[in-house]
């Protein structure tokens, strides 16, 4: 029995590393965002590297899956991890989109609120690394609940640079760029989106266990 409880805890934190290095993952990838926005003339290397997080991240989320499906007993509920490895990825995912729509629209210069979009960003994804990092002990961490709040004020202030940008965006002629800039605009505006998605996971679960 002692045997058994001892393999069920070791799958527990197996579990919750991955979300852990996955939350990391996010960290890094907008934090090359940053960068590339800050040097658009390695967006090039910027994007390679990003396209590289994004692989690493596809194979953690995928390992989250798997040990959730061999794992009988789980730390948290089942649905919520499989949510928060999810919408991080989608995070991930959507910032691939974002440099790869730089490489392939042939953007020649740093689009105007992208650099800051992107630093709000990087700050949404160190609170879910925060706030993920703490589910180790969410039955005694109630700060979880501040990272969770502190991520959906992120979302407001990247929404209001979204408006801020399309709407100067609108007074150009040119119809095609303007296609291709509210594009890569509306994919930051998400990647926030899916931020403040797994805060709202992680601050169901602090209620559950409260």
């Amino acid at each position: 029995m002692g045997q058994w409880l001892s393999w069920v805890k070791s799958n527990e934190k197996e579990i919750l590393k991955i979300l852990d290095d996955l939350a990391k993952k996010a960290v890094e990838t907008s934090n090359t965002l940053v960068d590339l926005f800050s040097n658009f003339e390695k967006a090039d290397e910027s994007h390679t590297k990003i396209k590289k997080l994004e692989r690493e991240a596809d194979k953690l989320t995928r390992s989250v899956f798997a040990e959730l499906n061999k794992t009988f007993i789980t730390p948290l509920d089942r649905e919520d991890l499989q949510r928060i490895a999810s919408k991080t990825d989608d995070v991930i995912d959507f910032m691939e989109g974002i440099s790869g729509r730089i490489i392939r629209y042939h953007i020649s210069s740093p689009p105007p609120y992208m650099l800051e979009i992107a630093k709000e960003l990087l700050k949404a994804t160190k609170e879910v690394e925060s706030m993920i990092l703490k589910l180790h002990n969410v039955k005694g961490d109630k700060s979880i609940i501040h990272h969770c709040r502190n991520a959906s004020d992120i979302e407001h202030t990247i929404d209001d640079l979204y408006r801020k940008a399309v709407g100067e965006l609108f007074e150009k002629n040119d119809a095609i760029y303007i296609i291709k800039m509210k594009d890569i605009y509306e994919a930051l505006e998400t990647a926030s989106d899916r931020c403040v998605d797994v805060a709202d996971v992680v601050e169901d679960i602090v209620l559950k266990y409260a």
